[in-house]
């Protein structure tokens, strides 16, 4: 996993979204820049499609109500088919080597939010990982926030 330096992540409140309210809706659109390393995050009512790029390597979420309690839903765009499965298969294993530092980086940006609802720290976190091929069209359970802030 890549390192996490706060000082490198720029974040955006948009649409009627701010630092505590609201919780639903409310939406993270995660970009970065390859050449400086920096992250963007928007957090929104809507995702921020204007600040996504043609390789859609971006990491969109999302607070969503899971039965009595919430979940936090994350979309990964490894393909649509527009790829070869080579391709698709760097793209998922760069997806899952990066994700805990773009989950990181979303705790991080909306850290004054989780003050306010300390039990989002125990939302169950879904990974959806999108593509048109089978071994790698997967939801997946990656723990909560409060497990992935404490690891190493």
């Amino acid at each position: 996993m890549s390192t996490f330096y706060p000082e490198k992540l720029s974040v955006e409140y948009m649409d009627g979204t701010a630092a505590t309210e609201p919780v639903i809706p409310r939406r993270y659109t995660l970009t970065h820049s390859d050449v400086t390393g920096e992250l963007f995050l928007n957090i929104g009512i809507h995702y921020a499609w204007d600040k996504i790029n043609p390789l859609r390597d971006e990491v969109l979420g999302e607070w969503k109500q899971c039965g009595s309690s919430l979940c936090f839903c994350v979309y990964l765009h490894v393909d649509q088919g527009e790829f070869k499965p080579s391709v698709s298969a760097k793209r998922n294993e760069i997806f899952r080597r990066e994700l805990p530092l773009a989950l990181t980086a979303i705790r991080y940006g909306d850290r004054f939010l989780f003050n306010r609802y300390p039990h989002l720290d125990q939302a169950p976190i879904i990974i959806q990982f999108m593509s048109a091929y089978p071994q790698f069209a997967r939801q997946e359970n990656w723990g909560t926030f409060q497990r992935i802030s404490t690891k190493k």
